[in-house]
């Protein structure tokens, strides 16, 4: 990855972890960091629990002075009001959350979001000093068919519609192929490396380098402690967002420091 972005490590714990165990999680994580001595100036490491336990992991990273960030998996595209199950960026916010993912697959696939409805969550988390986490990806066929690249940047296309340079200040991509997510099938780090220069020239040729350049890319699907160094060689790949390895704070840590080289 590139020396001039800070590395960014996203534990999507899904629908795991109840608030009490994500008390012990957290707590196993900060020790095992530390007892790892992992460099946390050189890299960003953040989990992102069910909403019921935001409060919880709130009150331990704050009361216990954690070095670790912490937000939310989805949000809605509404203000507060009448929208039944729906969590607004505002509470997020007043929850001290730094990023939102916005867009996973299982989103767009188990609620049927639609491009236009994840750029209007992408902006109702901007609009509360949110810092979403973009997911895009293409499936397997589109893979096989060699429409992968094509298909994913008009996916990033649609989720940023109406968004200028200056709106996208913070903005995190994670690409994700559908394929190896939850599946044990990982991308290789090349097929990681094409996309997130593929990416990356996207966004220098609609926005602009400072964007382009400022922007941190993650690659997400079956990411684990032995294969995350060799995802990250590329200059592009800034980071991963780790699903089922980051649901032990140990194994967390532990992928962690192997990011980081240490």
């Amino acid at each position: 990855m590139s020396t001039a972005r800070t590395l960014l490590l996203a534990g999507n714990w899904k629908m795991n972890l109840d608030h009490l165990e994500a008390i012990s999680t957290v707590q196993k994580l900060a020790w095992a960091l530390r007892d790892a001595k992992v460099d946390l100036t050189a890299v960003d490491v953040v989990v992102l629990p069910p909403f019921t336990d935001i409060r919880s992991v709130q009150t331990l990273v704050q009361g216990d002075k954690l070095w670790l960030r912490y937000g939310a998996q989805d949000v809605s595209r509404h203000e507060p009001g009448a929208h039944t199950g729906e969590i607004a960026a505002t509470f997020l916010s007043r929850l001290g959350c730094t990023y939102v993912v916005v867009g996973h697959s299982e989103r767009r696939a188990d609620n049927h979001e639609t491009n236009d409805v994840v750029a209007a969550k992408v902006k109702a988390a901007l609009g509360h000093d949110l810092v979403p986490i973009l997911c895009v990806g293409e499936s397997l066929d589109q893979r096989e068919d060699g429409t992968h690249v094509e298909f994913t940047l008009a996916q990033l296309e649609e989720s940023l519609a109406g968004l200028s340079a200056e709106d996208l200040t913070g903005l995190v991509i994670a690409y994700e192929p559908v394929w190896a997510i939850g599946t044990g099938k990982t991308a290789t780090a090349e097929d990681a490396a094409e996309m997130a220069a593929a990416i990356r020239g996207w966004l220098r040729e609609i926005y602009g380098d400072s964007l382009a350049e400022s922007t941190r890319i993650l690659y997400g699907g079956s990411v684990k402690t032995d294969n995350v160094a060799d995802i990250l060689v590329s200059d592009d790949v800034d980071g991963a967002l780790v699903g089922g390895a980051s649901l032990s704070g140990p194994d967390f840590a532990a992928l962690c420091k192997a990011a980081v080289g240490q």
